[in-house]
């Protein structure tokens, strides 16, 4: 055989292969399922249901919240993980704001198909794929008919410094609602998740009321999050990260308070509010300010923790996170000097040894001083008067925005 022949030939064996592999990874891509992202989340506790009114009739609950990143679709997740009994959902409709709220806008959200869903006790659903575009920095609008049943336990965040409702009856397709009553918490609305590209993923940050957005302008979403979420979503390097706040007012690393807002400990959390976000490759903790008020607070203290003792839980949540390929980045505790209800100077020692301990420590994969950005130079033991929320502890929205402008980007380039 002449060796042009031979040539022609082996080029097109070498064609034909190429074409082959390609086909293949086409159909690959095709069958490959979704890539889900958290563009938005919240930390549930369990709450007491015995005053009603969810529950003792039926009741439309309107509930507003901020995304971070944007997806070409998107889902809702719905949780009864608090629960004790079956949850009913009667119907849940969406609107993307700020399109003019009117029927026109909304969309039915199904679930396997159908408008009502009953979440098991313990649980919590996906809803069916939205085939709309999320664009970043959205603001969602959710209306959830929870019709009569009983519900002993709540699954809610109970403190969403957002303006939520709840109606009588079935308004879910209301523009306005009739006699509604305000709520300042987020009922059985857990996650927003986006469909984004394969390289996307979020950011956790666990915490308590200061990641929670306490004293921040009401329903302005001024938390340190949503700042750093912004500032993620504005460069070019980290615009594939979202943002999911996982902070609970009053919560603490060590020890629980079920039944009220603060909610199950952070080792107990640990797992559903991080471990099971979608997409998580980063999470930022920063807890342990109420671990010491409450052990070495002036009026009251129990339940004593000492340095070491969170210094080592918290290496535990680092080891769980890096056994699943999450980077860790801890937080310094912030000052609290004013603050009758915890600031002693025995508190104020731990807290010094805890930061220590931070800075210094050999297990995250980096440390964010958040004490150093916002504390006072002339006084460090307290917060900058400008960074102050007034309470002596929480900070103001210019202080969550010196948090979020304190932490490197790089970090999450990595």
């Amino acid at each position: 055989m002449h060796r042009p022949v031979q040539n022609r030939i082996s080029n097109m064996v070498l064609l034909v292969a190429l074409l082959t592999v390609s086909h293949a990874r086409l159909i690959a891509q095709k069958n490959s399922p979704p890539h889900w992202v958290g563009t938005w989340a919240t930390s549930p506790v369990p709450i007491e249901n015995g005053k009603g009114p969810i529950g003792q009739a039926d009741y439309t609950l309107r509930e507003t919240v901020h995304t971070s990143m944007a997806g070409g679709a998107f889902r809702l997740v719905i949780s009864n993980e608090m629960g004790i009994k079956p949850l009913s959902i009667g119907a849940v409709r969406v609107e993307l704001q700020p399109d003019a709220p009117n029927a026109s806008s909304q969309r039915e959200v199904r679930f396997g198909g159908n408008s009502a869903v009953v979440v098991p006790s313990g649980a919590k659903i996906y809803s069916d794929t939205l085939h709309f575009a999320l664009p970043a920095q959205s603001t969602l609008r959710m209306s959830l008919l929870i019709p009569r049943q009983s519900i002993p336990i709540l699954t809610m965040h109970a403190y969403a410094n957002q303006p939520n409702f709840m109606a009588p009856g079935d308004q879910t397709t209301a523009t306005t609602l009739t006699q509604a009553i305000e709520s300042d918490s987020w009922l059985f609305l857990t996650a927003v998740e986006v469909q984004a590209p394969q390289q996307a993923a979020s950011v956790v940050t666990l915490g308590d009321s200061i990641t929670d957005g306490a004293v921040s302008s009401r329903g302005a979403n001024l938390r340190w999050p949503d700042d750093l979420a912004r500032r993620l979503q504005a460069t070019p390097k980290t615009s594939y990260l979202s943002v999911v706040n996982a902070g609970i007012g009053g919560n603490r690393i060590l020890h629980s308070d079920i039944g009220t807002n603060a909610g199950p400990n952070a080792m107990d959390r640990f797992d559903r509010d991080v471990l099971s976000q979608a997409s998580v490759k980063y999470l930022i903790i920063l807890e342990g300010i109420n671990d010491i008020g409450v052990g070495t607070g002036p009026s009251n203290p129990h339940e004593k923790v000492s340095p070491d003792e969170l210094a080592f839980a918290l290496s535990q949540l680092v080891e769980r996170a890096h056994t699943h390929g999450i980077k860790v980045y801890l937080g310094t505790i912030m000052p609290d000097k004013g603050l009758g209800l915890y600031y002693t100077e025995a508190g104020e020692a731990e807290r010094q040894a805890f930061n220590q301990w931070i800075r210094s420590n050999k297990v995250s994969d980096g440390v964010i001083d958040f004490d150093k950005a916002v504390r006072d130079p002339a006084d460090p033991q307290r917060l900058l008067p400008a960074f102050d929320g007034g309470d002596h502890i929480h900070p103001s929205d210019a202080g969550h925005h010196a948090m979020a402008d304190a932490i490197d980007l790089s970090l999450f380039t990595r």
